[in-house]
């Protein structure tokens, strides 16, 4: 279990949030003031591996979730707590509901399925991150440059150099464990499942342009599981719906917190 790096705003009802693979918790900040700002005490969180959180050589969803509740216990966050995670994050909050559901009142899980994935579809990314040399590249631009290679979308490109930072040699580096994520990403990949369902309300909100949540999704994979689920889509948005839609996803999960 790590000691993992937070933020916290506001006071109320508890909201922890989970940030997504090569994220940070600075992804989902701009909600979480808007949250804070209508009543709700916001965690948000950098999972293992990720932002300021420690490196572990090991990155499995029973370990993460564990990481969690640790977090849960150190803040003292009772059981009325909504736990909110987008994609790697909402694996995360799935396996933390199905492990330990009496710490929870809710569930909202942002553009994912239980079922598995086999992380292709991260392959450029990876080479992406992979091809930029630190002991050559001396400014963002070059960062870039070497992502450029690998990543054609510019969007991408700058989610993802929000993990560059300078160490104190002055030298720049990733702030996400790079070795470890790429060498376990098929395990990032895996299903979630559980011996009981979570039986409590859980929100799935996907993208209409995206496909991480398909029609056998909302039929067997997340009623199999989360029983008393609900799916919203939003229209026009792909797998970073909080970025592109956040008036509809500030206005979804407000209004599931007030249910």
């Amino acid at each position: 279990m790590l000691q993992l790096h937070y933020r916290e705003l506001g006071q109320g009802a508890p909201l922890v949030v989970l940030h997504g693979l090569f994220g940070t918790l600075d992804n989902w900040q701009t909600l979480a003031r808007r949250w804070a700002d209508a009543g709700h005490r916001v965690v948000s969180v950098d999972l293992r591996n990720h932002g300021r959180s420690p490196h572990s050589p090991e990155h499995t969803y029973a370990l993460m979730a564990a990481d969690v509740l640790g977090l849960f216990e150190q803040l003292g966050l009772g059981p009325d707590t909504t736990l909110l995670g987008h994609s790697m994050g909402g694996k995360v909050a799935m396996r933390f509901a199905l492990d330990y559901p009496d710490r929870l009142a809710k569930l909202v899980v942002v553009d994912i399925a239980p079922r598995a994935s086999d992380m292709h579809h991260q392959d450029e990314v990876l080479a992406g991150l992979n091809a930029v040399d630190f002991t050559q590249c001396t400014s963002r631009q070059a960062a870039d440059d070497a992502l450029a290679r690998h990543i054609s979308s510019f969007g991408v490109r700058q989610f993802l150099l929000k993990n560059l930072y300078r160490q104190d040699d002055n030298t720049f580096a990733w702030r996400v464990n790079l070795p470890v994520l790429t060498a376990q990403m098929a395990d990032i990949g895996i299903e979630i499942t559980g011996a009981q369902p979570f039986l409590k309300p859980a929100l799935f909100i996907n993208g209409g342009k995206s496909d991480y949540i398909d029609a056998n999704d909302k039929l067997h994979g997340i009623p199999a599981l989360f029983p008393n689920s609900q799916v919203a889509t939003i229209l026009d948005a792909g797998h970073w719906v909080h970025s592109e839609k956040p008036d509809e996803v500030f206005g979804l999960v407000q209004d599931f917190m007030g249910m």
